[in-house]
């Protein structure tokens, strides 16, 4: 493998180069040989050469043209990946495949959740997803309503996903390390997701909820509630709770009460 280029900080960029690390990341995303494959930042190609291994059709997103002659140059004995030069926030899943998609990535740390929510509004084409990500985000993203950690991520993705992490990953097992642990996120799209009258309504109500987290959903709903001319007390929650103490079925079923 060739490490020559500079990993950007504006980017996010921190490369992996743990091969047993990256091996059981590949084992992990249960990769076939008929699987189409999306990557998200595969910098210099660490992951991506195991993955041609594992894939006869993997592609990969790169918004960073500095890495890509590296990139397919350290995959040349595994085979060539297809190569889209874009920023993945702004790129047409369906250029792939019309088949279902399994997604894999070292997320830039310094957008994980716009990807993440980018992910989000592609859930009906993908069969997976496998992302490397600093192990604090992995934490929200997993946890249970009354804890410290539980907030708007975790309602959204635990909406569309169940997520679990699989792996905890040290800091050295990068270049340049990072000053945080990582994980690996799995997501698998919700076969059966509850209905929601106004997705748009749910989401907005989500992010209003939790605004001040340290409120009440009476305080931080005020407003809500006001425009819509809604007596608190009529509502199928206590909202003398915090938003930390609601599931997901909770938000939702507000959400379509007040829809």
């Amino acid at each position: 493998m060739q490490y020559k280029t500079k990993a950007k900080k504006s980017l996010g960029q921190n490369f992996l180069q743990d091969e047993n690390i990256i091996q059981k990341i590949v084992k992990l995303a249960n990769i076939s040989k008929q699987d189409t494959v999306l990557e998200i930042g595969p910098g210099l190609g660490a992951l991506t050469r195991h993955l041609l291994s594992a894939s006869s059709n993997v592609n990969v997103v790169e918004f960073d043209s500095s890495v890509i002659d590296t990139l397919i140059k350290n995959c040349e004995k595994y085979g060539r990946p297809n190569v889209y030069n874009e920023d993945f926030l702004k790129f047409d899943i369906h250029k792939i495949s019309s088949e279902k998609i399994k997604l894999v990535g070292n997320l830039p740390y310094n957008i994980s959740s716009p990807i993440l929510f980018r992910v989000i509004e592609m859930s009906h084409k993908i069969t997976d997803a496998h992302f490397m990500l600093q192990k604090e985000v992995v934490d929200r993203i997993v946890s249970s309503p009354n804890s410290k950690s539980y907030g708007r991520l975790s309602v959204i993705l635990q909406y569309h996903f169940e997520c679990s992490m699989i792996l905890k990953i040290p800091p050295e097992v990068f270049y340049p390390q990072p000053k945080v642990d990582s994980a690996i996120l799995r997501l698998k799209p919700r076969a059966n997701k509850d209905f929601l009258k106004n997705y748009d309504f749910f989401e907005k109500l989500v992010k209003q909820s939790f605004a001040q987290r340290r409120k009440t959903l009476h305080n931080n709903l005020k407003e809500i509630l006001k425009n819509k001319e809604i007596d608190p007390s009529t509502l199928p929650i206590d909202t003398k709770l915090r938003a930390e103490n609601l599931s997901v079925k909770d938000f939702v079923c507000l959400a379509n009460f007040l829809s």
